[in-house]
């Protein structure tokens, strides 16, 4: 009879049934089986309660698509590599992994084959970054936490990249995709409270660039929606109000001293805000679709420039300038050279400058525009060099005539053997490669001549001269200039009568 009554009462049996049943037994027997009933019903809730509470926290702490840890146990993993590296005194870098456009992916083949290829990814980027932690954060981005300093970090994050571009496949679906990946460093310049945060908007800020590339934080990245809003719209005002100047900035020659070149250097002289510095506009202007116009306004002014000073009888290489967006547009090449022939300009008279960084991304278009700056004469000077990871394949294959050491070397090599032994290799292996090296950020009388002893071509730095403006390099260049103006080689500044210097012959 008890089990009888247990079991109407476990599957919730009408009340009139009930009624009918506890007919049969004494009406203290009912109430003594419906609390033991009750007991196991509240044995039974708890139990899904608990199961459900453990299904929960597993969900917080492991992505259940990828196997990775979440933002949660992310969260707590920084905390405790901060607490190492302040006690070891040791680097730490957070990443932040961005996949670019796998929205297209989940629109083209449905969220499932989008699934698949996300995780196909995260086991891929698992498997390069052991043995650091690396967790899923929401959506389709990843985070890895690694006791590494700035220059181990870019190297770390281009084999992300390169495991990024690896095809990927999903039952008949095929895709190849990219990362946009973004660096901050602790202690500097990022607090520990705020790495991850730095980290990501690095990673968006080269997304907004193009993505299929790494970037380290940058205090402009933090800059609010607002303030770039106001930045863009008086970007766009800046060029038809005339409000950007180039400065140009002597190269000498490390032998004799002599100037031999120049840099022209953007400058942007905001009514209101003054000097702007161009590492804060330059990227506002790439995010906005405002590089193009201001770097063609860059080459146009640069190219007039020396025309000027060709007819005054000043022969000068100029050097401009290119972002990684101006190298990726596929006339950029076209652009140059209806310029240069419009100011009578032979193409080796005019160097660009393209950051290491830039000239090492091998995508399609990068590559044929430096086939096309090669073919059409043009003098290719590849920036900052040292803060990458070129190889000697590499740099064979790209039509530089010369190279730039970075300014990071050349602060130390009076003082460090170390800094001086890096120069020196890299001096080296740029002349066994026919290329000339070029000192920047030179500031010292020490750095001059250690700089020279290690076969250094070119020398540029604040020793010699700060940036000036066009009519200021010619008067230094002329006899009207001061008794302390630096000497120019005679080549570079003597009559020219009416012929055109460079002997263009017009169209």
């Amino acid at each position: 009879m008890l089990d009888a009554l247990a079991h109407a009462f476990s599957v919730d049996m009408p009340l009139s049934a009930l009624i009918a049943l506890g007919g049969l037994a004494s009406l203290s027997l009912v109430a003594l089986t419906l609390a033991w009933v009750q007991r196991q019903r509240l044995r039974r809730l708890h139990q899904k309660l608990e199961n459900t509470r453990s299904e929960l926290g597993l969900a917080r702490t492991q992505d259940p698509l990828t196997g990775l840890p979440t933002r949660v146990e992310a969260d707590l993993a920084l905390g405790e590599a901060v607490a190492e590296s302040d006690r070891r005194q040791t680097p730490l870098c957070v990443l932040c992994l961005g996949v670019d456009g796998f929205r297209g992916v989940n629109g083209a083949y449905g969220h499932e084959v989008g699934d698949a290829l996300l995780r196909q990814l995260a086991q891929r980027l698992s498997s390069a970054a052991e043995p650091h932690f690396i967790a899923r954060l929401p959506g389709d981005e990843f985070q890895v936490i690694a006791p590494l300093g700035l220059d181990e970090a870019r190297r770390f994050a281009q084999q992300l990249l390169e495991v990024g571009r690896r095809e990927l496949s999903s039952k008949e679906h095929r895709a190849r995709l990219s990362l946009s990946v973004g660096l901050a460093c602790y202690p500097d310049p990022s607090s520990h409270r705020l790495l991850a945060t730095h980290a990501t908007l690095a990673m968006r800020s080269v997304k907004l660039g193009g993505g299929n590339a790494y970037a380290a934080y940058e205090t402009w990245m933090g800059i609010d929606q607002r303030e770039q809003f106001a930045l863009r719209n008086d970007l766009r005002d800046a060029l038809e109000r005339g409000q950007f100047e180039l400065l140009y900035q002597p190269k000498v020659d490390a032998q004799t001293l002599q100037v031999s070149a120049a840099e022209a250097l953007l400058r942007w002289n905001h009514p209101q805000r003054g000097m702007v510095s161009p590492a804060t506009f330059i990227p506002v202007a790439e995010r906005h679709g405002l590089i193009q116009a201001i770097g063609d306004w860059v080459i146009e002014e640069a190219c007039r420039q020396a025309a000027q000073w060709r007819d005054q009888g000043l022969r000068m290489r100029v050097a401009v300038n290119l972002s990684g967006l101006q190298v990726r547009q596929d006339d950029l090449v076209d652009r140059l050279t209806a310029t240069l022939h419009r100011h009578n300009l032979r193409p080796a008279r005019f160097t660009c400058e393209i950051t290491e960084s830039v000239a090492m991304e091998d995508t399609a278009v990068t590559q044929r525009t430096f086939d096309r700056l090669r073919q059409a004469g043009l003098h290719v000077s590849i920036d900052d060099f040292g803060t990458g990871h070129s190889s000697l394949a590499w740099l064979r294959r790209l039509p530089a005539a010369e190279l730039k050491i970075d300014r990071a070397f050349v602060a130390d090599v009076a003082e460090s053997e170390q800094a001086r032994t890096i120069a020196g290799a890299i001096v080296r292996m740029a002349h066994s490669l026919g290329l000339r090296v070029v000192a920047e950020g030179v500031e010292t009388s020490a750095q001059c001549e250690a700089l020279v002893a290690l076969g250094c071509d070119e020398l540029q730095g604040y020793l010699f001269a700060r940036p000036m403006p066009a009519h200021a390099l010619a008067l230094w260049a002329s006899d009207e200039g001061t008794a302390e103006r630096r000497a120019f080689r005679d080549s570079l500044f003597e009559a020219t009568g009416t012929a055109p210097l460079d002997d263009v012959p017009a169209r």
